[in-house]
């Protein structure tokens, strides 16, 4: 779980923030202003100030908020002046925008505020389409507007070039005040509440917010164009309503509600992508009619509110299509206000304490939750001792509040009003050695204040009611004691007052330090007055109940310690049912009854337990053993054999292709030595006649779940069946079953190889497009010349997790990237997920969650009649299908992935489709299937658009998240420290396209500590770091660039070389060895950069290896493994395939042909951490051979490599035969 914050404001108007794995909260200390309440997001947080203006603070990060100002000038040709800015009038301006309809000169850019700054000054961008352009960066066309090239042409007329410069944001980590000025003017009357949301609108572009705001006179007002690189916005514009507003929440998506003065609420409809601030308002009753509603909170699919008498209350009913739901729900408890954050998680202030409770039991099936829970932490600068209160933490606790701190005896009744209360001043800056004096004797008949614990629902009608009675009077007797409570005072009463004995402090209730901010309860306590300071104070602010409590308090910080909230906001706060938070579980709030049973067992007795027990056993084994020793031994124990049988379903691979019953058995066994092996049978029926399969264990290459909407399967590969790409696939009844088959048999296969514990250092990492990872451990003779290990002998087992890529190096450092571009760091474990006991360690296994979206295609057809419709041509594709067309997929009958995804969202347009897309998400082509563009012609008769739905996973495995920010990309350099504490360099693109250089990567922290921006001029998408430190990365237009001057004294270079790329293609993936550079371009075609040298770092030229390649990884032997889209198979084409190059060889980088393996299926490979070097192999001599008379032999033949290719495509040539099958023969 990533940290995150929970945001709240007290009744002094000081802002504290609370993170999920903090046990206290931190003082914001730079605010210079009181704050009235706030409204939070992960990246920010928004408040509303005592003067009514509106601050923010950005969090601040690595990686820099920056802004890209562009303008373009423009020039055309005459016979005179040659190009100059003598333009025709009916020319477009000389400094205009890309359009050339705004005129644009290099002064009229301002800053937005006084919270940005300018980088630099205004340059020349010189890259044009992926290449770069002549040194001044023009462009050349016939005329404005048309298509410009980089090269002059003779009918070139008018040419422009781009003008570029950077502003970053500067105010982070304060708060930034935010003008109060609309797109007409200054705003007639301050705020008076706020809310910020909308973060997952429905197709909303990543990084946008929405801001709404509520001012003195009932109005509202958006706050439009925040997003991530303009984090202030615009402007703001005010929002028609039927009547006067108090409060508004907005919600994740397109929830906004608010409160009336009347005490009815409003719900926005019509809150679109392209209309965040949403068409209408539609009128929704109180939850109850005596007593109109007050507050109001939204989340994603839950709305709650609170009424005038403080009751809860929960909307039914509520999801995106009907914002307004169905019905109240009336909920135990009494809050003032109340707070919904992340995953519908709910936090509130009750009414009798003002503590900030959070809601238990929230869960997407429970979206109202159990119990309501306080959350009992210290604040800032607080010092507590659990055994006593000592004189130190009364006195910061005191100066806390005021400048002096005063200590109170506690007294009955008739002595408080006869004699008046008697104090004893401690003044700041007093010894801190003088004997305080001794206190007075404590009248056992004094009730104690109370100081309750909520923990449930019932506690919360106790107490409430227990306030109800105190209302009525001042002098009305306290709530009556628990038994718990009564002992303990009994306790303090019977204990002597000794000299240590301390003074119990109180802050003066009639001499107040209060803020401009005005509430209730602070009213309150003004009314109190001295007279009300008795033993009966509850509502008071006392210090003495805290040097009343010993250490077996129920509750160790007394009601003054706990601040009086005000507001709360958790819409930042990533909190979840699986979440464990520190707020509760805190070692200083163990009641009496834990304390004690923990202390009652002592480590001497729980060892003489143990030491006893082993001896019981001992004594058990030996005497049964005794007793039998003079029989013959029936089994000899030379060797032990155990079969375990199951039934499952086998895909029959030849005619008539279907599923077909079968019985499974795992013979597996044991020899003298301890060696392990196996075999694996398959028993099935063939024309009523009982055959069978088998398969050694020790010939098993991989077990391989495979991802069937219908069935449970898995493969199993052997060396032939993977020449062949015909495994044995097998499906269980049920997923369980599947996952307890495929732990056994990874268990099997690793103990006949000897494979255990987690991966070497050198191992190979590869993850396939199910999200599975897998490791090889690489033989010396992987990258032997001329003999390599061929690639389908190569042995393959699963590790847990679930990544979207991984990359190593050769020291052990290995970091993953996940769908969600979460990012994790390898822990030294293995196993996890469905790999227990035996296949997994004990420790170093950690939750692991990813979420992934799943495309559905909605398809229509034109006709005259009607114009598009989903009435399509017999011949056409279904009207709701996936990507090719050839399978129905509609929204009802598509299911996450397994059983262990879970959906987190309702299906939305994707807007983000290669080729564009129309406003509403259409792309529009000829026909089915073809390329699609978005937008409409004349030639179009069918359309599609793509629709997304989130779904989660939640599993275990090696892996650590490395927060905060996500990455689309990491590199690790091959190889490089020597030592445990020589940083390892590592660069990484984050989700945005920032390039990022990590720091502190080492052996001893392979998570690194902070992270360190690289500049660029435009987003990047992929990078690698090779020997010498060599980095090279991939611009999102496809242009290649080459970072300079990397070192270990400058490990983020001076500046980026562009490179140009090879002609009319556009790059792709990159990824550096020790001496070669190799990349992979937009259509499949892999590209090895000649001539790099020492002196020439950036090479000469491109030259083209192969085609149909999907991803390369090169190692830090410069071998060269990718993974292959298309690979001719016995039955079919195999996507997604493991292949190595082989004859690579410092004569000759490039290679010479490849050797398959393991596919199909695989997404990515990464060698970069084997750094084995093969043996040197001594070739026999010919001339040897032939002049010595004794050598009758022929000279042996070079090794045959199956499955390979001379130079060429990866795609298997015409002279490639498979071989039958040896091993799984049918008898």
């Amino acid at each position: 779980m990533p940290v995150s914050l929970l945001w709240a404001v007290d009744v002094y108007g000081r802002v504290y923030s609370l993170s999920t794995r903090g046990q206290q909260w931190e003082q914001y200390r730079d605010a210079v202003l009181e704050f009235k309440r706030v409204t939070a997001v992960q990246q920010c947080c928004w408040g509303i100030a005592c003067d009514h203006h509106i601050y923010l603070n950005v969090h601040s990060s690595d990686v820099p908020i920056r802004y890209q100002e562009e303008t373009f000038e423009n020039q055309r040709w005459n016979p005179m002046d040659d190009f100059s800015d003598r333009l025709l009038p009916s020319d477009r301006w000389q400094w205009s925008n890309i359009t050339g309809l705004e005129q644009q000169p290099l002064d009229s850019f301002f800053l937005p505020s006084t919270n940005w700054e300018w980088e630099g000054d205004w340059y020349i961008d010189e890259n044009f389409g992926g290449e770069p352009t002549e040194r001044e960066g023009w462009t050349y066309a016939i005329d404005f507007p048309a298509t410009y090239t980089k090269d002059k042409k003779w009918n070139s007329c008018v040419r422009r070039r781009r003008w570029i410069r950077y502003r970053r944001y500067k105010a982070t980590d304060t708060w930034a005040k935010i003008p109060s000025e609309g797109h007409s003017g200054p705003l007639p009357d301050p705020f008076n509440d706020i809310s910020c949301g909308g973060w997952e609108i429905s197709e909303e572009p990543r990084g946008r917010l929405s801001l709404w705001a509520v001012s003195l006179q009932g109005k509202v007002w958006f706050r439009e164009g925040i997003h991530h690189h303009s984090p202030e916005g615009d402007g703001w514009e005010e929002v028609s309503l039927p009547g006067e507003v108090v409060q508004i929440s907005c919600g994740p998506g397109d929830l906004v509600w608010a409160v009336l003065w009347e005490g009815q609420l409003i719900v926005r409809e019509g809150i679109t992508r392209d209309c965040p601030r949403g068409s209408s308002w539609v009128v929704v009753d109180s939850p109850n009619p005596e007593a109109g509603a007050i507050h109001v909170a939204v989340g994603d699919n839950v709305v709650w509110a609170v009424t005038k008498d403080n009751k809860v209350w929960y909307r039914r009913g509520i999801n995106s299509y009907n914002p307004r739901g169905s019905g109240w729900i009336g909920m135990i408890g009494e809050m003032v206000m109340i707070n919904v954050g992340l995953n519908d998680q709910v936090w509130g202030i009750s009414c009798e304490d003002r503590a900030v409770y959070f809601r238990q039991g929230v869960t997407s099936s429970e979206l109202s939750g159990k119990a309501w829970k306080a959350v009992n932490v210290p604040r800032d600068g607080d010092t507590r001792s659990h055994s006593s209160a000592s004189s130190s933490s009364l006195h910061s606790a005191g100066c806390f509040f005021s400048g002096e701190v005063r200590a109170q005896s506690v007294m009955s009744e008739d002595s408080d009003t006869k004699n008046g209360p008697q104090r004893a001043v401690l003044e700041v800056g007093a010894c801190p050695y003088s004997p305080p004096p001794d206190p007075p004797p404590v009248d056992p008949d004094v009730p104690k204040p109370r100081i309750p614990k909520v923990t449930s629902d019932s506690f919360i009608s106790e107490m409430l009611s227990d306030r109800k009675v105190k209302r009525e009077g001042a002098t009305t007797a306290g709530p009556s004691i628990p038994e718990e409570e009564a002992s303990l005072r009994e306790a303090d009463a019977k204990s002597p007052s000794g000299p240590g004995s301390v003074p119990q402090p109180v802050w003066r209730a009639w001499d107040p330090q209060w803020s401009n901010v005005d509430l209730e309860e602070t009213q309150t306590h003004l009314a109190v007055g001295p007279a009300g300071v008795r033993g009966d104070a509850a509502d008071t602010c006392s210090l003495s109940s805290v040097a009343t409590y010993t250490l077996c308090q129920e509750e160790p910080y007394g009601a003054d310690e706990h601040p009086l909230w005000a507001w709360v906001s958790g819409g930042g706060c990533g909190v979840d049912c699986h979440s464990q938070l520190n707020w509760f579980n805190s070692a200083t709030a163990l009641s009496s009854s834990v304390q004690s049973m923990s202390l009652s067992i002592s480590p001497a007795q729980t060892a003489a337990w143990r030491k006893q027990i082993f001896e019981q056993l001992s004594e058990r084994s030996k005497r049964e053993m005794d007793n039998f020793k003079h029989y013959e031994q029936a089994i000899e124990q030379s060797q032990s054999v155990w079969v375990k049988k199951g039934t499952m379903q086998w895909w029959r691979d030849w005619k008539p292709h279907k599923w077909v019953d079968v019985r499974f058995a795992l013979e597996q066994f044991s020899g003298p030595e301890g060696n392990q092996d196996g075999i694996l049978f398959l028993y099935y029926n063939f024309n009523e006649e009982k055959k069978y399969l088998h398969a050694f264990i020790n010939e098993v290459t991989i077990l391989v779940p495979v991802l069937n909407d219908s069935k449970h399967t898995f493969a199993v590969y052997t060396a032939e069946r993977t020449k062949q790409r015909w495994p044995i696939r097998l499906a269980a009844a049920t997923e369980l079953e599947m996952h307890d088959w495929l732990a056994l048999l990874s268990v099997s296969c690793c103990d006949s190889r000897g494979v255990q514990g987690p991966p070497s250092k050198q191992a190979l990492w590869s993850v396939t497009c199910k999200g599975d990872v897998f490791v090889c451990e690489p033989s010396p003779s992987l990258e032997a010349c001329p003999y390599p290990t061929p690639c389908d002998q190569m042995f393959w087992h699963q590790v847990g997790g679930h990544l979207r890529l991984v990359e190593c190096n050769s020291l052990g450092v290995v970091w993953g990237v996940g769908y969600d571009h979460t990012v994790w760091v390898y822990t030294g474990g293995y196993g996890g997920g469905f790999l227990q006991g035996l296949a997994s360690s004990t420790d170093n296994i950690y939750p692991q969650t990813d979420v992934k979206c799943v495309y559905i295609y909605e398809n229509q057809r034109w006709n005259p009649v009607t114009g598009y419709t989903n009435r399509g041509l017999p011949t056409d594709r279904y009207m709701w299908s996936d990507a090719t067309g050839l399978q129905e997929c509609t929204k009802a009958n598509t299911k996450p992935p397994s059983t262990h995804w879970t959906w987190v969202a309702d299906w939305a347009i994707d807007y983000g489709v290669s080729g564009g897309t129309d406003r509403e998400g259409w792309q529009y082509a000829a026909d089915f299937p073809t390329s699609y563009h978005g937008h409409k012609t004349l030639k179009d008769f069918v359309r599609r658009r793509r629709w997304a739905r989130k779904c989660k996973l939640t599993t275990t495995g090696p892996w650590q998240e490395v927060p905060p920010i996500p990455l689309s990309d990491v590199t690790i350099i091959p190889c490089g420290a020597q030592s445990i504490v020589e940083p390892i360099p590592l660069w990484a693109i984050s989700n945005k396209g920032d390039v990022l250089c990590r720091l502190g990567v080492t052996l001893l922290t392979p998570a690194g500590t902070s992270w360190l921006h690289v500049g660029t001029d435009q987003p990047f998408k992929s990078i690698s770091i090779g020997g010498a430190n060599q980095v090279w990365a991939i611009a999102r237009d496809g242009s290649a660039f080459y970072r300079g001057s990397v070192t270990a004294q400058s490990p983020s270079g001076d500046c980026w070389y562009h490179i140009p790329s090879p002609v009319r293609q556009k790059l792709q993936q990159v990824s550096v060895g020790r001496t070669s550079v190799y990349t992979v371009d937009q259509h499949g075609n892999l590209w090895f950069r000649q001539g790099l040298t020492p002196s020439c770092p950036q090479g000469s030229s491109w030259e083209h290896i192969s085609n149909n390649v999907r991803k390369v990884s090169v190692g830090p032997l410069d071998q060269v493994w990718i993974i292959a889209d298309k690979v001719q198979g016995s039955h079919s084409l195999s996507c997604g395939t493991v292949c190595h190059r082989l004859g690579v060889q410092p004569m000759e980088p490039s290679g010479q042909s490849w050797d398959y393996g393991i596919g199909g299926g695989w997404d990515h490979i990464t060698v970069r951490g084997n750094s084995i070097e093969a043996p040197r192999v001594r070739m026999p001599s010919l001339t040897a051979s032939l002049t010595d008379p004794l050598h009758t032999h022929p000279p042996r033949r070079p090794l045959s490599f199956r499955n390979t290719e001379e130079n060429g495509n990866a795609v298997s040539s015409n002279d490639w035969r498979p071989t039958h099958v040896t091993g799984s023969q049918h008898t």
